[in-house]
C-alpha cells in the first residue's frame, strides 16, 4: 500500500441528510410498518436513487400523479411540497394520506398564503418544473404566483400592482444566486416585501458554508447527489465559484473519473442534503484504494435541527 500516491481528502460538515429528508424518509418507513406494503408515494420521496430504490424494495411504490394510486391504499406526498390541488384530490377520493412535506418548504407555504390574503401578489425565485416550485406556486391561484430564475427575468416582470408584490424563494437555491435576484427584484420594485427570514434552509445555507471552506484548499470537488438534486447541483457551482476548477456530481462511487483526477493531491468530498452517509463511506472507500489517503473534516457547523413524523404514524395502528 505504500507505493500508493499520497491524497488528502477533505470532508465537508454539514453534508448529506437534512432534517427534511431524515423526517421524509421516516415517514415512509414507518407507514410501511404501520400499514403494510404497499405504500404509495407521489414523486420521489427525495431526490436520490439509492434511498428510493431502498424504499422501494421494502414495498414502497412510486407514481407521479394520485390517477396511478388505488384509493384503498395509503398515499405520502413528498418531501418537496405539492399543489393544494392534490390534497384536495386524496380528500374527494377518501384516500388515506400522509404529508411529507418538509417543514420549511411548508413555511413558504404559508408565507406565501399570508401575503396573498393581504392583498399582495407573489413573485417567486426558484426553478421551473422543479418539484417544490410547482407545489410553492400551487398554493395560490394561477396568476397569483410569477416566477423569476434569474436577474435577467425581473426585468420581464408584469405585474399587477408594482406598490403591492412580495417575494418568496425555494429553499434549495444558491445563496449568493438568490441574493442577486432578490437586489434586482428590490431595484425594481422598491415596496417588495421580503420574508421575515430568509427562505433558504438553514441546511442549503450551511453546507455551501462548508464548501465555501473548503474550495480553496483543494484541486478537485466531488459532491455525491442526484442530477435533479437542486440543492447538490447548487454545491457544485458553490465549488466553482470559489475557485474550484474541477467540480463534479456524482451519484455514488462508481461514477468517478479516476482519470481526471490523475496526479492531484487534494479532493474535497461533500453530501447533498438527499444523500446517505453510506455513500460517502463508499467513495471514502474507492478513494482508499487508489491512494494513501488521510482524511481531514472541515466543520464549519452543527445541525442538532429534527422534525417531528406527523401524529397519525405515532398513533397505535
Amino acid at each position: 500500500m505504500t507505493d500508493l500516491p499520497p491524497l488528502t481528502l477533505y470532508l465537508a460538515a454539514p453534508r448529506g441528510f437534512c432534517a427534511g429528508v431524515d423526517r421524509a424518509i421516516k415517514i415512509v418507513e414507518m407507514a410501511l410498518e404501520k400499514w403494510g406494503a404497499p405504500v404509495y408515494v407521489r414523486h420521489e420521496i427525495v431526490h436520490n436513487k439509492y434511498v428510493v430504490d431502498g424504499l422501494r424494495a421494502k414495498g414502497a411504490v412510486f407514481v407521479e400523479e394520485l390517477d396511478d394510486c388505488p384509493s384503498d391504499r395509503p398515499v405520502i406526498f413528498s418531501a418537496h411540497g405539492v399543489p393544494k390541488s392534490v390534497p384536495a384530490e386524496a380528500q374527494s377520493r377518501e384516500m388515506l394520506y400522509v404529508d411529507a412535506t418538509c417543514p420549511l418548504v411548508s413555511k413558504v407555504h404559508i408565507e406565501a398564503e399570508r401575503h396573498h390574503a393581504n392583498g399582495l401578489q407573489m413573485v417567486m425565485i426558484g426553478h421551473a418544473g422543479h418539484p417544490e416550485t410547482i407545489g410553492t406556486m400551487g398554493q395560490l391561484p394561477e396568476g397569483e404566483v410569477l416566477l423569476v430564475e434569474t436577474p435577467q427575468d425581473v426585468a420581464g416582470l408584469s405585474v399587477r400592482d408594482p406598490e403591492k408584490l412580495a417575494f418568496i424563494t425555494q429553499t434549495t437555491l444558491s445563496v449568493d444566486d438568490t441574493a442577486d435576484i432578490v437586489a434586482a427584484l428590490k431595484a425594481r420594485f422598491p415596496a417588495i416585501i421580503g420574508p421575515h427570514k430568509e427562505d433558504i434552509c438553514y441546511a442549503t445555507t450551511n453546507r455551501q458554508e462548508a464548501v465555501k471552506a473548503i474550495a480553496p484548499r483543494i484541486d478537485a470537488l466531488l459532491v455525491i447527489g442526484a442530477p435533479n438534486s437542486s440543492n447538490s447541483q447548487r454545491l457544485v457551482e458553490v465549488g466553482r465559484a470559489k475557485g474550484c476548477a474541477y467540480a463534479q456530481l456524482v451519484q455514488r462511487a462508481t461514477e468517478i473519473d479516476w482519470r481526471a483526477l490523475e496526479g492531484i493531491g487534494s479532493v474535497g468530498v461533500t453530501a447533498g442534503a438527499s444523500a446517505p452517509e453510506e455513500l460517502v463511506n463508499e467513495v471514502i472507500d474507492a478513494f482508499r484504494a487508489r491512494f494513501r489517503v488521510a482524511v481531514e473534516l472541515v466543520e464549519t457547523a452543527q445541525e442538532r435541527v429534527e422534525f417531528k413524523v406527523p401524529r397519525v404514524l405515532r398513533e397505535p395502528a
